[in-house]
């Protein structure tokens, strides 16, 4: 799968993430893109869109995207937090539909 890393996550997720093709924001060059031009953009290259930010669903149209939308509930945005979730997230980047928003907690 084709993922987009938030870039409100740490670049160190990626590492646990290593059987899927992996980019964070900024390294695909979308650094400080608002949300639905950001969801556009990822829409048109990735199959999944990872993010901590829980409001994505009730602040954005969603209708008519393709991209998988995974939102990480942790404490905080800290690699030792995020850690816990992996095997979920990992598991649920495997079972997302398209255009299909899932919530991953520990």
């Amino acid at each position: 799968m084709r993922v987009l890393l938030d870039e409100s996550l740490p670049k160190k997720l990626k590492r646990e993430l290593a059987e899927h093709t992996v980019a964070t924001v900024p390294e695909a060059g979308w650094a400080g893109k608002k949300n639905g031009e950001l969801l556009r953009m990822a829409d048109a290259h990735f199959d999944v869109f990872v993010t901590p930010d829980r409001q994505i669903p009730s602040q954005q149209n969603l209708v008519g995207l393709r991209v998988g939308i995974i939102i990480l509930r942790a404490r905080s945005n800290d690699i030792s937090d995020l850690l816990p979730l992996v095997p979920n997230l990992q598991a649920t980047i495997l079972r997302i539909l398209p255009g299909q928003v899932l919530q991953v907690e520990r």
